[in-house]
C-alpha cells in the first residue's frame, strides 16, 4: 500500500510519516519544497491539482492537510484527479470549528473541502481537531527570553489536542477498516486554560513562568501580524467565547486508539527543550 501525505513536515504530518514508515507502509510526501528524509518526495502545489499527478500515481490513499484556511485549493479538481489515479481513501484534516461554527466565514473553505471529499471520494474520513497543544510553541521565545507569556482569556478552558494523537488517528483511518464515512472530533482529555498551560510549561522547566493577560485588542494586533483578519476573528471567538461543543471532551481519540488522549502536561514535558 502506498499513502500520499501532504503537510509532511508539520506537527501532524511529520509524526504520521514516521508512524507509517516504521510500520512498513510506502509513503510519498508532497510539498512545494523539500520533504522529510528517507521517503519518496514529490514537489507539487495543492493549488495546482495537475502537479499532484506524479505523487498520486500508484497510490491507494491520501492524507490531506491544507495550509491556512484552504481557500487556495480547488478541492473538486484535486479529488477528481485522486480518484482518476486510483485513490479511493482520503483522510482529510479539517477543523472542529467547521462543525461547531457553521456560519463562520473563516472556516467556509474547509467546509467546502469537506463537502467535496464526501462527493468525490468513496472512502472518506474527516478529522476535526480543536486547538493543538503545539500552539504553545508561539510562547517559546518569550518563555526563553523573559520567563513570561502574554495571552488573552487566561481563564477560559478548552480541551486542546496533541498532534501526535491526530497523527495516530489518521494512521488508523488510512490503514484500518470501519473509518469510512466517519467524522472524528479530536480533543485532549480535559479543558485547560492558558494560565494552566503556562503553569504546565513552568512545571516542565522547573522554573516559574509569569502569565500576563492580554486585552482582546492587544491579542488581535499581535495575531494580525501573521494571520488573515477573518481567521483572527474566528480564532478570538473560539478562544474567548467557546460554545458548549467546543468545551466538550470528545471520546473519539480513545475510541479509535483504545487509550486516553495525551494531556497538555504530557506534551509540555516532551517539548520542554523548546522553552529552555
Amino acid at each position: 500500500m502506498t499513502i500520499v501525505i501532504t503537510g509532511a513536515t508539520g506537527n501532524v504530518g511529520s509524526v504520521l510519516v514516521g508512524t507509517l514508515a516504521d510500520a512498513g507502509v510506502k509513503v510519498t510526501t508532497v510539498s512545494r519544497g523539500e520533504g522529510p528524509a528517507g521517503v519518496r518526495h514529490v514537489r507539487a502545489d495543492l493549488s495546482e491539482p495537475e502537479s499532484l499527478r506524479p505523487a498520486f500515481a500508484g497510490a491507494e490513499a491520501l492524507f490531506l492537510l491544507v495550509s491556512g484556511a484552504g481557500a487556495h485549493v480547488d478541492a473538486d479538481a484535486l479529488f477528481a484527479l485522486a480518484r482518476a489515479e486510483g485513490i479511493a481513501r482520503v483522510v482529510l484534516l479539517s477543523s472542529q470549528a467547521a462543525g461547531t461554527r457553521p456560519e463562520s466565514a473563516s472556516h467556509a473553505p474547509l467546509r467546502a473541502i469537506e463537502a467535496s471529499v464526501r462527493e468525490h471520494v468513496p472512502l472518506w474520513t474527516v478529522l476535526r481537531p480543536g486547538g493543538f497543544h503545539t500552539n504553545a510553541f508561539a510562547w517559546a521565545e518569550s518563555v526563553r527570553a523573559h520567563r513570561s507569556v502574554a495571552a488573552p482569556f487566561g481563564d477560559v478552558g478548552l480541551p486542546s489536542v496533541d498532534p501526535a494523537d491526530i497523527a495516530a488517528v489518521a494512521a488508523e483511518a488510512l490503514r484500518g477498516d470501519g473509518h469510512a464515512g466517519r467524522v472524528y472530533e479530536l480533543t485532549g482529555p480535559a479543558p485547560t486554560t492558558p494560565r494552566e498551560r503556562v503553569a504546565a510549561i513552568a512545571d516542565a522547566l522547573g522554573e516559574p513562568v509569569r502569565f500576563v493577560e492580554q486585552s482582546v485588542d492587544e491579542a488581535r494586533a499581535a495575531m494580525l501580524a501573521f494571520m488573515p483578519a477573518p481567521v483572527v476573528e474566528g480564532t478570538l471567538a473560539i478562544v474567548g467565547t467557546p460554545t458548549a461543543a467546543e468545551r466538550r471532551v470528545s471520546p473519539d481519540v480513545e475510541r479509535v486508539l483504545g487509550r486516553p488522549p495525551l494531556s497538555f502536561a504530557d506534551w509540555a514535558r516532551r517539548s520542554v527543550e523548546a522553552f529552555r
